[in-house]
C-alpha cells in the first residue's frame, strides 16, 4: 500500500498542470502566461538576439525586420519593422507571446497589438545591468531559465572583468559619432556611453538631454576631443571619419586617435554589447599607450 501511495503521488505531480507565470514588464504592466511561451514573435533585432541567448530560439516563430543574428534568425518569417507591422501575419503565426521594444516600436502599432488579445511583454533596456535582467526574464517566460541564467551570469562576469581591468586608467575625452549627416552622437544615458565610462573615458557631449542628440561640426571642433569613435560594419567601404581628417589641429586628428568599432555588437542592446565594449576599451587603451 505504501508503494502504491508513493506511485500515485508521483503520478499526480507529473500530470499536475503547470502553474501560471506572472511578472511585470518594463512598462510596469503585469503579464500572466498559463504556461511557458511556446510560440514567440520578437519585434526588434536586439530582442531576437536576447531570446536566442536565453535559450528560447526554437520557440521564436516570427521576427521584426533586421533580425539577422544569430544565423537561424535570418530564416524566420519577418512581420514588419518598428514603424509598420503586418498584424495579419503576426496573427497567422499563432503566437502565445509578443516581445516588443517599448520605446522602439511605434505607439500606434503597440496600441493595435494590444487589441489582438495576445500576451505582450514590453522591454526597455536602460542600463548595462538591464541586459542580464532581461535575459533572465525572457528565460522565465519561455521556460528556459537554466540557459538564460547561465548566459546572464557569463555576461555579468565579463562586465566585471572589463570594469576591473580599466579601473584607474587615465581619462580620455571622446566624441562618439553615431551618424555623419546629420551629425548624431549619444548622451551619457545610452548603453554605449555607459560602456565608454567603463573603459575609463568621458563623453564630451554626455550632458545633452536627448539620448541621441544632433550636434554641429563646429561644436565637435570646439570640444577638441582626445579620441573620435564611430561604428563601421565589416562590409562597409566608406571611411566614416574621413571628414575629420581635414581638422589637423584637433587632438584626435593630430595623434591619429580616430577609431572604428563594430556597430553590430556595440549598438545593439544584447549581451553581445560586451564584445563591442571589449574591442572599444582595447582600442582606447592603445591610444593611451601612444600618449
Amino acid at each position: 500500500m505504501r508503494r502504491l501511495a508513493t506511485f500515485l503521488l508521483l503520478l499526480a505531480l507529473l500530470v499536475r498542470p503547470a502553474l501560471a507565470l506572472t511578472l511585470t514588464d518594463d512598462s510596469g504592466a503585469s503579464l500572466t502566461l498559463p504556461r511557458p511561451a511556446q510560440r514567440i514573435v520578437s519585434l526588434a533585432p536586439h530582442l531576437t538576439e536576447l531570446l536566442f541567448a536565453a535559450g528560447a530560439g526554437e520557440r521564436v516563430v516570427g521576427v521584426g525586420a533586421w533580425s539577422d543574428y544569430p544565423e537561424a534568425a535570418k530564416a524566420l518569417p519577418q512581420v514588419g519593422d518598428s514603424a509598420m507591422l503586418d498584424l495579419e501575419r503576426i496573427v497567422a503565426l499563432k503566437p502565445d507571446l509578443l516581445v516588443v521594444w517599448r520605446d522602439g516600436n511605434s505607439p500606434q502599432q503597440l496600441r493595435k497589438l494590444a487589441t489582438l488579445g495576445i500576451p505582450v511583454y514590453a522591454s526597455e533596456l536602460g542600463t548595462l545591468a538591464d541586459v542580464a535582467a532581461t535575459l533572465r526574464r525572457l528565460g522565465q517566460l519561455a521556460g528556459t531559465e537554466a540557459a538564460a541564467n547561465a548566459r546572464a551570469a557569463a555576461y555579468e562576469q565579463r562586465l566585471r572583468a572589463l570594469r576591473e581591468r580599466y579601473a584607474g586608467r587615465a581619462p580620455l575625452r571622446v566624441f562618439y559619432q553615431v551618424w555623419p549627416r546629420p551629425l548624431l552622437t549619444f548622451n551619457d544615458r545610452h548603453l554605449v556611453m555607459q560602456g565608454l565610462a567603463l573603459c575609463g573615458a568621458k563623453n564630451v557631449f554626455g550632458t545633452l538631454a536627448p539620448l541621441v542628440p544632433t550636434v554641429s561640426e563646429e561644436a565637435v571642433v570646439a570640444a577638441d576631443p582626445d579620441v573620435i569613435v564611430t561604428g563601421r560594419a565589416a562590409a562597409e567601404t566608406t571611411d566614416g571619419l574621413a571628414g575629420w581628417r581635414r581638422f589637423a589641429r584637433m587632438k584626435a586628428v593630430r595623434s591619429g586617435a580616430l577609431i572604428e568599432v563594430d556597430p553590430d555588437t556595440l549598438h545593439r542592446s544584447s549581451d553581445r554589447i560586451v564584445d563591442g565594449l571589449d574591442q572599444l576599451c582595447a582600442k582606447l587603451d592603445a591610444v593611451r599607450a601612444r600618449r
